[in-house]
């Protein structure tokens, strides 16, 4: 008979579940996931390698993944799943229609829970700046495709929940995947999700 694996700050015994922050067996430091978590939404998200880094952000943190609308390849391609190597298992991914599809949804997902999670959507376009709001466990963060951002009627009637994550120098914004794991891990800190 197999022996029991030892218990550790994160795990109980037997059981592997996380329990608190610490070090876990193979020496990683380890938080437990943020309930309810934080939504990455990708709104009609173009290139492959960026999805699937975007996934392993999502496996990594315990957020779902919202794919929203079409998507610029197919979900199998080789080079999504390459980039997400072998953490697509820990994915809560979820696939929507549309924008209308993914605010029903999420809506009423915010409702059953008994919140009132908000929407941020990341834009380029605006003057308030990611690290200067409050954000709230369950809330989802909205980014748009790597070529033109978020359709401005959709920035316009979320005026009040638009942000930026601020550049310097020549730099419109920055990578699509690079903003998803800036805005979640600020995200985290700022909810204290990160011990």
């Amino acid at each position: 008979m197999p022996a029991s694996p030892p218990s550790s700050p994160l795990t109980g015994p037997r059981t592997g579940a996380l329990s608190g922050t610490g070090i876990d067996e193979g020496g990683r430091l380890r938080v437990p996931p943020l309930e309810p978590p934080f939504h990455i939404v990708l709104l009609e998200p173009e290139i492959p390698p960026n999805t699937g880094n975007v996934a392993r952000i999502c496996a990594a943190t315990s957020s779902p993944l919202h794919l929203v609308g079409p998507l610029g390849f197919r979900i199998d391609a080789h080079s999504v799943r390459r980039a997400g190597l072998d953490y697509w298992h820990l994915v809560d991914l979820r696939r929507h229609l549309d924008w209308a599809h993914f605010l029903h949804e999420f809506s009423r997902e915010s409702r059953e829970r008994g919140g009132a999670s908000r929407v941020w959507l990341f834009t380029a376009k605006t003057e308030r700046s990611w690290f200067g709001v409050a954000p709230s466990p369950g809330d989802a963060l909205v980014f748009g495709k790597e070529s033109v951002g978020l359709p401005e009627d959709l920035v316009a009637a979320h005026a009040e929940t638009t942000v930026a994550i601020p550049t310097s120098g020549g730099v419109r914004s920055h990578n699509l995947a690079n903003a998803v794991a800036i805005a979640v891990y600020e995200g985290l800190r700022k909810v204290g999700g990160l011990g």
